[in-house]
């Protein structure tokens, strides 16, 4: 039992009385505490909650290190976040600064869609490391087919990029003032370099003219390091970057988060990247299935566009090869004979489709719970990214990667970057469509000569084991177009399962 009370002997003193009970015995214990005035009982408040809030932030961060182990039950009053996104990267502890002598600086200018210029930067960015140079945070291309006049920070967590590389390249938002003037006058070297090189070529070639001008801008960087035979350390960091650095924007993860969790409210989801866009016809010079006027709208278009190298293309022969994009019609024969509930739902991640509605139809009929952003969403959600095609593509690759089954029908950048990305979240399930087949296939039965049961058990016969299991990349020695690309399939980055690499 304790007593407290105040005494009148000495002012300000305290006393206490701790009473022991037991065998009818007791002991006083007195104690005097110093008077404090009002400044120090202010410093002691102060401390006490620095002390306090220091060991809050240490038990959050502990919290994002061994969460999965230690505190990963614990509800954050600090979170109100119901679905996490597996892409995204967790909190690190940064390395420290990566001390070296600086033989330059290195300026590039991305091309292409967004996955094209996002396997782009990772390649500069394990250039840049192994050339000792300086990266600048890389310029977005704004003069393709989409105009998207986005910047690198609208798009990439800039902050999170440069700080999450630290220890490995020395990156900046921009040139230090006395070299920007250098490159307004025109002091510096560029060039587009040389594609699906080694890093040799980096090395004897490109080295030589940072320490010469100072100053060099590479203004072509799609497919610019090889997907074979660079040493281990440099395919790491190319995946570093690619599944680490490169976080998006707060504000795209969480709309991403938000179309995640709607989807899943209703339960399982498919993403299937219907690649079938005006400019992705008009640059394959697929027509399949198009009437006379919109074939000679795509053709003038590909004639519009002189960076477009291949003008006259036989559409049939090209179809045939397997180098044409599923149409909608096709896509919706595909996925039923695969087998797929005609109930699921199916987000479409895609831009306009070609020939609109008239081209959906048999897809709708099909699968009747197609959805899309716009139908997820509300207008003011979608309005900081609209009319910015990169930013809306990135919005899609993050569903992609949480999807339950992702889908393309071609295997262009989006569908070979996200493929890469689902290997390494653990082989999550993605159908790679043997398009050359599945022509001939589909040609069969639409003309009578196949029938639906023989046409479906052959789908699904020879797609059974193509769904992104482990593999070793298929390397072609001069033809690197030809081999599996690097971040289709980047194996060296891969946590394996217990199934072994197989060779195919």
């Amino acid at each position: 039992m304790i007593k407290m009370w105040k005494t009148e002997d000495s002012g300000e003193e305290w006393e206490m009385k701790l009473k022991l009970c037991g065998s009818g015995k007791f002991k006083k214990l007195r104690t005097s505490v110093v008077s404090r005035s009002p400044m120090k009982l202010w410093t002691i408040r102060a401390i006490t909650t620095v002390l306090l809030w220091t060991f809050l932030v240490h038990l959050m961060s502990l919290g994002e290190t061994w969460g999965p182990r230690v505190l990963k039950s614990w509800t954050s009053c600090f979170s109100h976040q119901d679905v996490e996104l597996t892409s995204v990267p967790a909190n690190i502890i940064l390395p420290p600064k990566r001390d070296y002598k600086n033989n330059g600086y290195l300026m590039v200018s991305c091309n292409g869609g967004l996955n094209q210029m996002r396997a782009a930067i990772c390649d500069m960015v394990a250039i840049a490391r192994y050339l000792n140079v300086t990266l600048i945070v890389p310029e977005l291309d704004k003069t393709s087919f989409w105009n998207d006049p986005s910047e690198f920070q609208d798009i990439f967590d800039v902050h999170h990029f440069i700080t999450s590389l630290r220890g490995e390249v020395r990156i900046l938002k921009e040139l230090p003032p006395r070299l920007k003037t250098r490159v307004e006058l025109g002091l510096f070297y560029s060039l587009p370099p040389v594609s699906w090189s080694n890093i040799s070529y980096y090395t004897h070639q490109i080295l030589p003219l940072l320490q010469k001008f100072k100053v060099v801008h590479l203004n072509k960087t799609d497919a610019r390091l090889a997907n074979n035979g660079l040493p281990l350390e440099i395919q790491k960091l190319r995946c570093r970057v690619n599944f680490n650095a490169l976080k998006f924007t707060s504000k795209i993860e969480e709309l991403g988060r938000k179309v995640v969790k709607i989807l899943r409210e209703k339960g399982p989801f498919l993403v299937l990247h219907l690649r079938y866009e005006m400019d992705m016809l008009a640059f394959s010079g697929c027509t399949h299935g198009c009437n006379g006027e919109e074939v000679e709208k795509l053709t003038r278009m590909r004639y519009a566009y002189p960076w477009w190298k291949e003008k006259v293309i036989n559409s049939e022969m090209k179809r045939k090869e397997g180098l044409c994009p599923l149409t909608p019609e096709e896509t919706a024969l595909v996925l039923t004979a695969l087998g797929i509930d005609r109930n699921v739902q199916i987000y479409i991640a895609a831009g306009e489709i070609y020939g609109g509605e008239r081209r959906m139809k048999a897809l709708e009929a099909a699968f009747p719970n197609l959805v899309r952003k716009e139908d997820l969403l509300e207008p003011s959600d979608l309005n900081f990214i609209q009319n910015h095609s990169s930013q809306m593509a990135a919005l899609d690759y993050l569903v992609s990667l949480e999807s339950d089954r992702f889908v393309p029908t071609y295997d262009g950048n989006m569908a070979k970057v996200v493929e890469g990305h689902r290997r390494f979240l653990g082989f999550k399930k993605t159908s790679l469509l043997d398009r050359k087949l599945l022509v001939g296939l589909l040609d069969q039965y639409n003309k009578g000569s196949l029938s639906w049961d023989e046409f479906s058990s052959t789908v699904k016969g020879t797609h059974a084991d193509r769904i992104g299991s482990p593999k070793r990349r298929v390397v072609i020695p001069d033809k690197p177009k030809d081999e599996d690309y690097f971040y289709a399939n980047p194996q060296e980055c891969l946590q394996l399962l217990d199934e072994p690499l197989r060779s195919t």
